[in-house]
């Protein structure tokens, strides 16, 4: 079973902004591959369902960003996960242009404080993750009220073309196809 984890904070203020294009990303899993929604249990919200032909858990961690890894690492445990096979995460890059995505399988945090706590509560970075470009902050711009703003209209656009890709990208993953995913959808936008 895969477990595939969207990264964001929880709460309507939060719906919508930079941070949360990972949550985004599992909505859009969940719907396209119709997974019913399983409860809240290890500090997330969750689902269990099949996407191209693996069992999945899709999970948005309620602990708020920073400490995504703590519901990670409970979800992981309890349902016996291999992080650095079974485990796929989604989440915001402001190192990316909006819509671009970068897949890889391990790597370090690159100062995204959610990863960074992930890594800290597994003892790995060797995980596969799908990263979704938000775009760089403006000079002038404190960190956290960037990622925590909301898209103009047309990054919006872009990113929602990405999460869909994003979504393919998860389904090549758990078809044991990583190095296709990556092959496929590394490839930087030309705007």
């Amino acid at each position: 079973m895969y477990l595939i984890v969207g990264l964001g904070n929880p709460g309507r203020q939060y719906e919508n902004t930079k941070h949360n294009v990972g949550f985004d990303a599992i909505d859009y899993l969940i719907e396209e591959h119709h997974i019913p929604q399983s409860g809240v249990k290890h500090k997330a919200m969750y689902g269990k369902g099949v996407i191209a032909g693996q069992k999945v858990l899709v999970a948005k961690p309620l602990t708020y960003m920073n400490l995504s890894g703590e519901s990670v690492r409970e979800l992981t445990d309890y349902y016996k996960i291999d992080p650095e096979t079974e485990l796929i995460v989604l989440y915001d890059d402001i190192s990316l242009n909006p819509g671009q995505l970068r897949i890889r399988k391990k790597g370090s945090a690159g100062g995204h404080n959610g990863i960074k706590n992930i890594i800290s509560q597994l003892g790995t970075d060797v995980f596969p993750r799908v990263k979704i470009g938000v775009g760089e902050k403006p000079k002038n711009w404190d960190l956290a009220d960037y990622v925590l703003s909301p898209f103009g209209k047309e990054e919006r656009a872009a990113v929602d073309e990405a999460i869909e890709k994003a979504a393919k990208a998860v389904e090549m993953i758990v078809q044991d196809e990583i190095d296709a995913a990556m092959n496929t959808f590394n490839r930087t936008n030309k705007n």
